[in-house]
């Protein structure tokens, strides 16, 4: 794992507050100057529209109308000029001949000169506004012309002819000291709104720094990096939910215990179509250690740990190993241990019996010591013979003759039904049938074990496909027991993994057998079911393992 040295860095919430902080002063900086030349061009609008309105009432006069037609307009429109300059507050109000010369001026000595600007549109009987220097300097100014009717350039034919017009001016200046007076304004208003983004961009990099709890970048890369090489690297699987209950995380192991789907983040426990026990395990709903569950063909061990943030619920992580094979190899070596078991009983029993006999010969008692022997030998032969008759596994017929004298080691009678019949097995079929064999034997032997004159009847018969229309061969095994059967209530899951009526006499886990029973069954396509027998005591389990054709184990 690499580590990233973060000493003389700029931390993340630093970055970010700088970053806000940047963004929003050029935001801001924007804004203004697209505010100040707004406003700018709001006043020359505003000056533009002024002049315009002033020029056109100027334009109208009827002493103006006459007076630019008198033969000495100077005298008459001078003196109206100043009067209505001194009136508006304009800079120059100038009346003019549509040749540009001047009837009125500010400065009287530039009267019955030329304009220093041209008439422009203005004399030929249009309106221009527009900013200009002249002798008074740069002005916003409007030129408007004097008709003889005394009309307005919108007065239609009333209007007559052109005879001079009217141009109107305030200094630019003027606008531009207006515009000025917008500015601290507008600076104060964007000082505010600087701080106030300062204060909001403090306060969300405070945030993100909560968020993720004070870890820099480097520290967050090298955390996924770490998280992502341990979820990889384990062999269990690991599955993590959300306080909502849906998947955030799920490492391969996990997605190919469970059968997951590659795009299962985000989803809830009940759309993955996982199964009701499952789903207990990871809600919650089934508290405990090492619970274990059924998965296909796999048996798993779930752990669940809560996962609480400044406590509250977040979720919670469940890690499942996988031990199929471990259980498998269990129940293979609890079926040796049952052989020796029984290979202990029956030397024990053999011992007491010589021991009988002999004693029996020390008192001279010989004919009886005859017969006691005849009616020995005669038992044990019919009990082999009978077992080696129906069963010619002989790994299977050793399991059953062990069985036996486990049987009646406990004072159980235990019987081999007269249907009985199973040929020499292939050896993946055999390894099955013996775990399914020794836990239904085991499990029948516990119920009856503490009931008066208790027995159990096996039955093992290998059911050919072509005389049942079968598509394989169906190797049934049948175990019965006079016990006092099994509850209304618990019938429905005996079946389930982990589930027991016993109370666990060497502190290991119990409620393995059946289970494991119905993973072998169901994983060769079987099935494994308990009925109750006529009488409502006792119960009987039938499972069904499927045995491919010889065809088959030849394609094989």
């Amino acid at each position: 794992m690499t580590t990233h040295p973060t000493r003389g860095r700029l931390s993340l919430t630093g970055s970010l507050f700088i970053g806000y902080v940047l963004l929003l002063a050029v935001a801001l900086i924007a804004v203004g100057a697209l505010w100040a030349v707004h406003t700018n061009r709001t006043i020359d609008r505003h000056y533009e529209e002024r002049v315009l309105s002033l020029a056109r009432a100027v334009a109208v006069m009827p002493r103006v109308v006459e007076g630019v037609q008198t033969s000495d307009p100077a005298a008459v429109l001078a003196p109206l000029a100043d009067s209505v300059d001194a009136a508006t507050g304009t800079e120059f109000v100038v009346i003019a001949s549509p040749r540009g010369i001047r009837s009125s001026h500010p400065d009287e000595e530039l009267i019955g000169g030329t304009v220093s600007t041209p008439p422009g549109p203005a004399a030929e009987g249009q309106e221009w506004t527009g900013v200009q220097r002249g002798t008074m300097g740069r002005s916003v100014r409007a030129k408007v012309p004097i008709f003889s009717g005394g009309g307005s350039v919108h007065g239609g034919d009333a209007r007559g002819e052109v005879v001079g017009y009217v141009s109107l001016g305030i200094l630019a200046s003027s606008a531009a000291t207006e515009a000025r007076a917008a500015i601290p304004a507008i600076l104060g208003t964007v000082a505010v709104v600087l701080v106030l983004g300062v204060a909001g961009a403090w306060a969300l990099s405070r945030q993100v720094r909560t968020k993720t709890h004070g870890l820099e970048p480097a520290d967050i890369t090298a955390l996924l990096e770490s998280r992502e090489a341990l979820l990889y690297a384990v062999r269990e699987g690991v599955l993590a939910v959300d306080g909502a209950g849906r998947l955030v995380l799920a490492n391969p192991p996990v997605r190919e215990m469970l059968g997951l789907p590659e795009a299962s983040e985000g989803r809830s426990l009940d759309e993955l179509g996982l199964s009701e026990r499952v789903r207990d395990i990871v809600s919650g709903a089934d508290p405990g250690d090492d619970r274990l569950l059924l998965a296909g063909n796999r048996i798993l061990v779930a752990n669940r740990m809560p996962v609480r943030v400044r406590g509250e619920d977040a979720g919670a992580v469940v890690t499942f190993r996988d031990r199929t094979e471990l259980d498998r190899l269990t129940g293979e070596l609890d079926g040796a241990r049952t052989v020796t078991r029984g290979l202990r009983a029956q030397t024990h029993e053999f011992a007491n019996r010589v021991h009988t006999l002999a004693g029996m010969l020390e008192l001279g008692a010989h004919d009886e010591a005859r017969a006691y022997l005849a009616d020995l030998s005669a038992t044990h032969t019919r009990t082999s013979t009978d077992i080696s008759r129906h069963v010619d596994d002989s790994a299977l017929a050793a399991l059953t003759i062990a069985k036996s004298a486990q049987a009646s080691e406990l004072g159980v009678d235990l019987r081999l039904s007269p249907m009985t019949s199973v040929p020499a097995l292939d050896r993946e079929v055999r390894s099955d049938a013996l775990l399914v064999l020794g836990n239904l034997v085991d499990n029948a032997l516990d119920a009856v074990a503490a009931t008066p004159h208790g027995w159990v009847e096996l039955m093992v018969r290998l059911h050919p496909a072509r005389s049942n229309d079968l598509p394989h061969d169906l190797l049934e095994i049948r175990v019965t027991d006079s016990g006092h059967g099994v509850a209304d209530d618990v019938a429905e899951e005996i079946f389930r993994l982990g589930f027991t009526t016993k109370a666990s006499r060497d502190g290991g886990t119990r409620g393995l057998g059946l289970a494991l029973v119905k993973q072998v069954c169901e994983g060769r396509g079987g099935s494994v079911e308990m009925e109750v027998p006529d009488g409502d005591e006792g119960a009987a389990f039938t499972a069904c393992l499927p045995v491919a054709a010889p065809s088959e184990e030849v394609a094989r």
